[in-house]
């Protein structure tokens, strides 16, 4: 049973389908594999489809790998939550990350959660699990789980745990390692449903007996606390240190950094993470992709960023968003797209939407300065913007420190880091 694992799986449930990724004992990538949904399963919403797209890409591993345990890590969208019986059958689709149809439950949840908690708004898994109490849970329901919790115990052949990272949006304190009384008193006897609590890369347990038979593991595989799709992606990265910064350039903004405590601010967004032992700070601003795809197409805005000297200022003074209503690095919902004067020329006026969205980013790692992270020295990039040179020297000068891409982001290549860690690194 304390043999250390061959091999170590990392799969991760996305919005688009699931990948897998297989690394060995020395952290290099061996084979990765994806399913994408069908048009049937692109809600999401079924954990049936879940669980189908996972025992065949395990079918597959089981063929590719040489034989012998491997471990396994699961990550999945935060805060996509359902509810369960004793033997871990859906009571129903699952609850989105992005469902915010628990508006009412999330203004009680505004009056008794401490502010740092991330229990706050109706897309938090707190608030699902409020308005699932409040429209009847059935008798027969046992857990409630969030989706990486869910297919880990598919493979456990049990239901009984959940992992510290997918929890904050459920309430828990990471700082305190513990469910807070007074989510406990709110809930009363649906407390009986929150799963047990261990740290992201705790060994939970050997590979179900039925789950090894039908895919071709060796018996003696092992399962690993996961976590949420936006750490998998950070660990991914392979950044250890507090002076490096994580920008992803996806259709928002999001910055994250290890931090030596804990800091929090609701206001902005800004919540962290017990990872490994340590803090995961971050935030998220609604500039991005999305703002720049309201003026260009992905072919537009790489012709016309030939034209931009990125060491050059535009003379605009942008603040780039989709539309109204801005998080962080300041909470303004009431915040109006600022794109005016718009030159004639459209490699400028891209020009000075790319520094406008730069000079986000570095307020960002300021405002995540003053919360109490280390300075940063230099920024790693991920996401679909982190292909465009002329963007990525223009942020580099705007923020004053090196910007290079990730040689590696995909968030299964972090969660098979995140199991080959609890063997090797641990």
């Amino acid at each position: 049973m304390n043999a250390v694992p061959g091999h170590f799986v990392g799969l991760d449930l996305g919005t688009s389908g699931v990948r897998a990724v297989a690394l060995d004992a020395a952290g290099r990538p061996v084979t990765s594999l994806r399913r994408n949904w069908s048009d049937a399963e692109r809600s999401g919403r079924d954990p049936g489809a879940w669980w189908d797209a996972v025992r065949g890409l395990l079918g597959q591993l089981g063929a590719r790998l040489p034989a012998g345990p491997v471990a396994i890590a699961v990550d999945g969208t935060s805060g996509t939550l359902l509810a369960v019986d004793r033997d871990g059958q859906p009571l129903g689709p699952a609850l989105l990350y992005h469902d915010a149809r628990a508006r009412a439950q999330a203004a009680r949840l505004a009056a008794l959660a401490p502010r740092e908690s991330a229990a706050h708004g109706a897309a938090s898994s707190a608030a699902k699990l409020l308005w699932l109490r409040d429209q009847g849970l059935p008798r027969e329901a046992a857990r409630v789980l969030h989706q990486a919790e869910w297919i880990s115990g598919g493979l456990l052949g049990r239901y009984d745990r959940g992992d510290a990272n997918n929890a904050l949006k459920l309430g828990y304190d990471a700082a305190e390692d513990r469910w807070p009384d007074w989510w406990l008193a709110e809930l009363g006897p649906v407390a009986g449903l929150l799963p047990r609590i261990v740290p992201a890369g705790t060994v939970v347990g050997r590979i179900d007996r039925a789950v090894a038979r039908s895919t071709g593991l060796h018996p003696l595989s092992r399962i690993v606390a996961g976590t949420t799709d936006s750490i998998a992606g950070f660990l991914a990265t392979g950044v250890d240190d507090l002076h490096t910064g994580i920008t992803s350039l996806g259709s928002t903004l999001v910055l994250k950094q290890w931090s030596a405590q804990p800091v929090f601010d609701p206001d902005t967004g800004v919540y962290s993470h017990r990872v490994l032992g340590r803090w995961l700070a971050g935030g998220a601003s609604n500039t991005g992709g999305a703002a720049l795809a309201v003026h260009f197409t992905p072919a537009q805005i790489a012709e016309l960023s030939l034209a931009i000297d990125p060491h050059q200022d535009s003379g605009l003074r942008y603040y780039p968003l989709p539309r109204p209503g801005e998080r962080f690095p300041a909470n303004d919902p009431g915040r109006i797209p600022e794109l005016s004067p718009r030159p004639a020329d459209d490699a400028r006026f891209l020009h000075g939407l790319l520094e406008g969205i730069a000079r986000i980013e570095a307020a960002g790692y300021a405002h995540l300065t003053r919360l109490g992270t280390a300075p940063v020295a230099r920024i790693v990039t991920v996401g679909g913007g982190a292909a465009n040179p002329q963007w990525t020297a223009l942020r580099a000068c705007v923020t004053g420190v090196p910007v290079r891409s990730a040689a590696q982001e995909e968030a299964a290549h972090g969660a098979a880091l995140l199991a080959r860690r609890a063997f090797l690194e641990g």
